[in-house]
């Protein structure tokens, strides 16, 4: 069934699993499916929100059974399933623990792919691109799923993901540190992102999807180089194009809706939905042209928009934004992305709960996660503090509340 704008939403929340005694990756995602179903299974659907697996065997994946319209209690359906997993996980020595990237992890020795269902498509994808990096076994995500009726639906809503997408990060970077280090960048997530498919590049692009603003162009543009480049490696024929299409907003034509993955996951479903919350609003205002012309808004390359998505993974919130053009759409002369959220969130306040009101404000007051993890922190943690930071945040997940540096 096809959907019009904004009347569903699909989202997908990835979290991973540790071992409560010393925070160490547990990869035992096919024990808890098989605990929870009664026997191993890749999905189990648990009325509302649904359980999988992913790539490695220490992520596990929640996400809403099928489209939902209703995201003002969302948050509350995620945090009851987290509390399931980790009653059930308790059993393993076990818990979830969120953020994008384990701040301890090393992938090279501790990554296992998932060996059960689809493994032969995860064996494929390590034997291309060799899956032991941040890039591929250390990062959790939230999508949003965003449905499109026809090319004329697709066309605005492709136009004003793409710009949207280069400031994202400034909202949701929940990333700084891999191996007991800051890495220089508050979205790292996204850093390793845009290089771990380096070996078939036509896969990400350049992160910020092409001008293409129908079927047609988007097949010719994206899926037929893709196809073209993956076609000595997939001999079997096993790899799909959308599923290979790795930009950070995707068509899914199979499913008339594009999915945005630029979206570190953070700490709580509560902090999720109001950044998923304010994502759609702004991209509803974007859409009625009431800012922006669509021509003005598809006049944008994707180089120009890296080059500002390039700097925002790098500072999140703190961004200075330099592109004059870009701030001029926000009615903004000067200013961070903070600025540029602190605008939309002016513009679209009135469309939103009270409670996700409250939710949003903290976070644009208090900053991006990244930020509030390096603030409780300060400079050059030992692995000790870093432990015990993320352990409050598993507890800021377990109870779904924000994380206060």
């Amino acid at each position: 069934m096809s959907y019009h704008l904004f009347e569903v939403y699909g989202i997908e929340l990835e979290y991973m699993i540790v071992r409560s005694n010393d925070l160490k990756v547990a990869p035992i995602v096919d024990k808890l499916l098989t605990k929870k179903h009664g026997s191993l299974t890749s999905d189990v659907e648990n009325g509302a929100i649904e359980w999988s697996n992913e790539l490695v065997a220490h992520v596990v994946e929640l996400k809403t059974n099928g489209p939902t319209a209703n995201l003002e209690e969302l948050d509350e359906l995620f945090a009851e399933n987290v509390r399931e997993m980790n009653e059930l996980l308790t059993e393993f020595g076990a818990e979830l623990l969120p953020t994008a990237a384990h701040p301890l992890m090393h992938p090279e020795t501790e990554m296992q792919l998932w060996k059960h269902h689809y493994s032969k498509i995860y064996a494929l994808y390590n034997r291309i691109f060799d899956c032991r990096g941040h890039g591929w076994s250390n990062v959790q995500s939230m999508h949003i799923n965003l449905p499109f009726f026809d090319d004329e639906e697709f066309e605005r809503l492709h136009a004003a993901i793409r710009l949207l997408l280069p400031i994202i990060p400034a909202l949701s970077a929940s990333s700084p540190i891999f191996e007991g280090k800051f890495t220089g960048f508050k979205d790292a997530r996204m850093q390793v992102y845009k290089t771990n498919q380096k070996e078939i590049p036509e896969m990400t692009g350049k992160v910020i999807p092409e001008q293409f603003f129908n079927r047609q162009d988007y097949f010719t543009g994206i899926f037929e180089p893709i196809n073209k480049a993956i076609k000595s490696f997939d001999t079997e024929n096993i790899l799909d194009h959308h599923f290979l299409n790795s930009r950070g907003a995707i068509a899914r034509f199979d499913r008339n809706a594009i999915e945005i993955r630029v979206i570190d996951i953070q700490e709580c479903p509560k902090a999720d939905l109001a950044i998923a919350v304010l994502i759609i609003e702004a991209l509803k205002l974007l859409t009625t042209q009431e800012l922006v012309s669509l021509e003005d808004q598809k006049s944008w390359n994707e180089h120009e928009l890296f080059d500002i998505f390039d700097r925002v993974i790098r500072h999140a919130e703190e961004t200075p934004i330099e592109n004059a053009r870009y701030l001029a759409m926000f009615d903004l002369l000067e200013g961070t992305a903070k600025d540029i959220w602190l605008r939309l969130y002016a513009l679209v306040k009135h469309n939103i709960s009270e409670k996700q009101q409250e939710d949003i404000e903290f976070l644009l007051k208090n900053g991006s996660l990244s930020t509030r993890i390096l603030n409780a922190l300060g400079e050059d943690p030992s692995e000790n503090a870093i432990s015990e930071t993320y352990r409050e945040l598993g507890k800021c997940l377990a109870e779904n509340r924000f994380f206060r540096s």
